[in-house]
């Protein structure tokens, strides 16, 4: 709550000026208000939907302050203690992804460039997950596969170096006491699998798969229901409370998943054949089985099964809540259960190699991870002999999912938080489909009208034209808009160059001098040659053009629509000019917003008639 940030709402591309925005640039702007949009919670969650925002090139308030960094750690620390069904995982990602961000800010080659910050972002997500299991090649591919849009070769080993540095440092710190980075350390002594073992692992993974593709739909409709409620809406609070009070009533009862949620994992992967483990609850219960000459133990059995839907359910209903929390912890704990059970079935092997394969099967049906999950599992269990096992549940347990729920539950969150997104092969195929031009992104003339600025040929401009033009799209509340600037030769418009929202606002309310302000008159200069000292106070001007960019890339309007989906995505670009065919002349501009809201409208109800 102490971060909550309410952003300014988005109006509609076509949408009519308001009425307060100034007609006459020569008029003094009213200070307008922007309308109340969505509110923020940038501490909550996992914050990985909100990276992949980030990274994908969008811009999110507040979401790597040091604000956020502090509340994120230490509601981390009350929300793990507090045995929810929630893990670690997220929160150490996206606490690292803040620290990587305050200290590029010192640092010149990335504080001023955005490419190079979202770079060194990637490189601090991996730390993030390095940390949390103790998995630095698993940190890089998950950085890689999940979080990461523009993850160049150079990234790679910078990335590697930083996943590296967080584990030795990890190693040092010796947080669990045994002095090594593996978690879940496992021995599951040397009888192995056998041919047949496979058709288990299948079903695990199918079994992980559908878990996975209903847990999505359930948290989304569960969000979509009860999150709605006016009472929740407002004070977001009282639903930690309600999920706090039902964990507790649901949990306690159980002996084993009234622990935390690594320990439940933990106990759940042993071998019983272990003498050091059987004093462990599993073993007491599966070694009085065996005295019993293989009688089934249907107390115990019914314990697995109750644990089993106890985490899926209150997963369901935890993730998403206003406190720092992520998905992966509860994912593994359902599927070690279930696989626990499931090898009280099979009596040739121990049955913590079903429990570890389920875990695996279980995330890989919530996430969708493939590669990264598989070095991970292998990375917590040290159990390299059966990652061939873990990769066949990881990958049937994906194709199970996807055909329930063809998003996994980052991409929901992100979908709940009407956070913007461009995946690039989901873009790419629907685009492919419908078979559209880059011409039906171009926004309505008016709109044209309104972001466009004719410079004349002194390459000045009066700050009050700017300042209402900065009005008009602070009213938008998009963020990631700008003004076009052109100059009309020979009577045609001549596109000059692009100025962001973001760096006009900065120009116009903290480069103005005070000795300016109180000027009838102040003139900007948008084009030409930088003046040196930023202010001439002789003639009241004011210099912009470091903040404009000259060289705006561009796009035919009758070029394939894939084309602009490529180069928003692979050159991570914010803004795209689009040109007329045969003549060159700007018929409009597009942001990666109007992109997304058009791909999301052609794939819910197709193209517009």
């Amino acid at each position: 709550m102490l971060t909550k940030t309410t952003l300014p709402s988005a109006s509609a591309p076509d949408a009519s000026p308001s009425p307060s925005s100034p007609t006459n640039p020569k008029t003094k702007p009213t200070n307008t208000i922007p309308p109340q949009g969505k509110t923020l919670y940038p501490t909550s969650g996992s914050g990985i939907p909100e990276l992949k925002t980030l990274l994908s090139g969008f811009t999110i308030p507040s979401l790597l302050t040091f604000p956020v960094l502090l509340t994120k750690s230490l509601g981390a620390i009350f929300a793990v203690s507090a045995n929810l069904c929630l893990g670690k995982e997220g929160p150490f990602v996206h606490i690292s992804t803040c620290l990587g961000h305050l200290i590029g800010h010192f640092l010149p080659k990335y504080s001023g460039n955005g490419r190079k910050m979202r770079e060194l972002l990637s490189a601090s997500c991996s730390a993030g997950l390095s940390v949390a299991f103790g998995a630095p090649i698993g940190g890089v591919l998950f950085s890689y596969e999940e979080v990461s849009t523009f993850f160049p070769r150079k990234v790679l080993w910078r990335a590697f170096l930083c996943s590296l540095t967080a584990a030795m440092v990890l190693r040092e710190l010796n947080p669990t006491g045994t002095g090594k980075l593996v978690l879940f350390e496992s021995r599951f002594g040397e009888e192995g699998y056998e041919i047949v073992h496979y058709l288990v692992f299948v079903l695990l993974g199918v079994a992980g798969g559908v878990f996975g593709g209903l847990f999505c739909k359930a948290n989304l409709l569960w969000a979509k229901w009860f999150r709605t409620f006016r009472v929740i809406k407002r004070n977001p609070v009282l639903e930690v409370a309600v999920v706090v009070l039902v964990s507790a009533l649901v949990q306690f009862p159980h002996p084993l998943v009234r622990e935390m949620g690594d320990v439940v994992v933990k106990r759940l992967l042993v071998d019983c054949g272990d003498e050091d483990t059987r004093g462990e609850w599993v073993c007491r219960n599966e070694l009085l089985m065996q005295s019993a000459d293989d009688t089934v133990n249907w107390k115990y059995v019914g314990w697995l099964v109750y644990g089993t839907i106890a985490k899926l359910v209150l997963t369901t209903i935890t993730f998403g809540i206003k406190v720092p929390s992520g998905v992966i912890i509860p994912a593994l704990d359902a599927g070690a259960l279930f696989g626990r059970l499931v090898g009280q079935l099979i009596g040739s092997i121990s049955p913590g190699i079903f429990a570890m394969v389920g875990a695996a099967a279980f995330l890989a049906g919530v996430s969708r991870m493939t590669i990264s999950l598989a070095v991970i599992m292998f990375e917590l269990t040290g159990q390299l002999s059966y990652t061939v096992p873990s990769m066949l549940a990881i990958l049937i347990a994906k194709w199970v999912a996807d055909a329930i729920s063809l998003e996994g539950v980052y991409d929901i969150a992100q979908t709940l938080l009407s956070h913007p997104f461009l995946d690039p092969d989901t873009a790419i195929a629907i685009v492919r489909q419908h078979k559209a031009c880059v011409q039906v992104l171009i926004p309505p003339k008016r709109t044209m009208d309104e972001i466009t600025v004719h410079v004349p040929i002194s390459n000045k401009v009066d700050v009050d034209l700017l300042t209402g033009k900065l009005n008009t799209l602070k009213e938008r509340g998009l963020m990631d808009a700008g003004l076009v600037l052109v100059q009309d030769h020979g009577g045609v418009p001549i596109l000059q160059g692009y100025i962001s929202q973001a760096e006009l606002e900065f120009g116009l309310t903290k480069l103005v001098p005070d000795m300016l302000r109180t000027q009838d008159e102040i003139l900007v200069r948008l084009l030409g040659h930088q003046i040196d000292d930023g202010v001439s106070p002789q003639s009241l001007e004011m210099d912009l053009t470091p903040f404009v960019d000259r060289t705006p890339l561009t796009i035919c309007a009758k070029a394939p629509l894939e084309y602009a989906v490529e180069m928003f995505s692979k050159l991570g670009l914010r803004y795209l000019m689009v040109t007329e065919e045969g003549t060159g002349q700007l018929v409009g501009v597009v942001i990666k917003k109007r992109l997304v809201g058009y791909l999301e409208q052609l794939r819910e109800h197709g193209p517009r008639r």
